[in-house]
């Protein structure tokens, strides 16, 4: 799948972004059932930068997350609809709970994340200031939610 990046070519591609002197922005989650809130905020996130990369959580980090029954969509599907996206330029899939060890190695320019977070509850804050990064909240759009949907169909 063309820009899914693996740990293997994540240096080098890193590598080759930063001498185009390019804004690098990252995100994470588990994107499971992807929705118009999804859309706007990985929208958002790509106009702060020249370059999205987002961090995705694989299957067993959902389930550790998330409990059992998720995720709905494996990975490489959730990858793969990402990366049809305008805003997404490249998707890594990380086994952690958090993509600190990642955002460790990329080193983005802005790390963003949805405004139910702050500095004081994002485990990966630390990692992004250690690096001279920019944290940006990016507001949620309301109601939409991929455990509100799963909720609306169970009740249907």
């Amino acid at each position: 799948m063309k820009n899914l990046l693996t740990e293997q070519n994540l240096v080098q591609t890193i590598q080759t972004l930063k001498k185009q002197n390019k804004t690098i922005v990252t995100t994470n989650g588990c994107f499971d059932i992807l929705h118009v809130g999804h859309v706007r905020y990985l929208e958002e996130s790509k106009k702060l930068g020249d370059i999205l990369i987002v961090c995705l959580n694989s299957d067993s980090s959902v389930k550790k997350l998330k409990g059992d029954s998720r995720p709905l969509n494996n990975e490489q599907d959730r990858a793969e609809v990402l990366l049809a996206l305008k805003s997404v330029d490249y998707v890594i899939i990380f086994e952690e709970q958090t993509p600190s060890k990642l955002l460790d190695i990329i080193k983005p320019d802005i790390h963003t994340k949805g405004g139910d977070y702050d500095a004081t509850t994002l485990p990966e804050y630390p990692v992004i200031m250690k690096n001279n990064g920019k944290m940006v909240f990016i507001n949620f759009v309301e109601g939409k939610s991929t455990t509100s949907i799963i909720e609306k169909m169970k009740t249907n």
